[in-house]
């Protein structure tokens, strides 16, 4: 695996350019996407956590790592971008995102589907995987971050 350090969440699919608030692409909000050669280090650590807090949240509803080792010596040997400080259902969601057409047996990687999943086909459910994880960050969009923008908004024109 290349060990060159993953420096933005961007995964080339920006649709911020479209006038989007949360890009479908990366998941971060678009005054992040616009700001983040701006940012300091702990802004950018900070958006990260966020990210990884709502990612971690979809996969732990769908998946079971019950060996993060063999499933992080699977990423590697496959050359699969990770970030190693992650958790590893953030692993799990680059194994999937990266090789759901390819993979046969979850459980060679150290995971495996919860049985209400298991009947999902890997492309199926690596759909539904980035359907909620962007669905979660557009409702913290909206319910943490939209109200901030408008009453700066307003404090402005008065």
């Amino acid at each position: 695996m290349p060990h060159q350090r993953i420096k933005t969440p961007c995964v080339g699919l920006c649709s911020t350019v479209y006038g989007d608030l949360v890009c479908r692409g990366c998941k971060r909000f678009h005054h992040e996407v616009v700001n983040w050669n701006l940012y300091g280090e702990e802004e950018r650590r900070a958006v990260w956590r966020r990210l990884e807090a709502l990612l971690v949240q979809v996969m732990e509803a769908k998946v079971e790592i019950f060996d993060a080792p063999c499933l992080r010596r699977q990423l590697e040997a496959r050359q699969v971008r990770f970030l190693p400080e992650q958790s590893p259902y953030c692993w799990a969601y680059q194994l999937i995102a990266r090789g759901s057409r390819k993979i046969n047996r979850l459980e060679a990687y150290g995971m495996a589907l919860l049985p209400e999943f298991r009947e999902s086909s890997l492309p199926e459910l690596r759909d539904a995987i980035d359907r909620e994880f962007f669905l979660l960050s557009e409702a913290h969009y909206e319910r943490y971050i939209a109200p901030k923008f408008l009453r700066e908004g307003l404090e402005i024109r008065v």
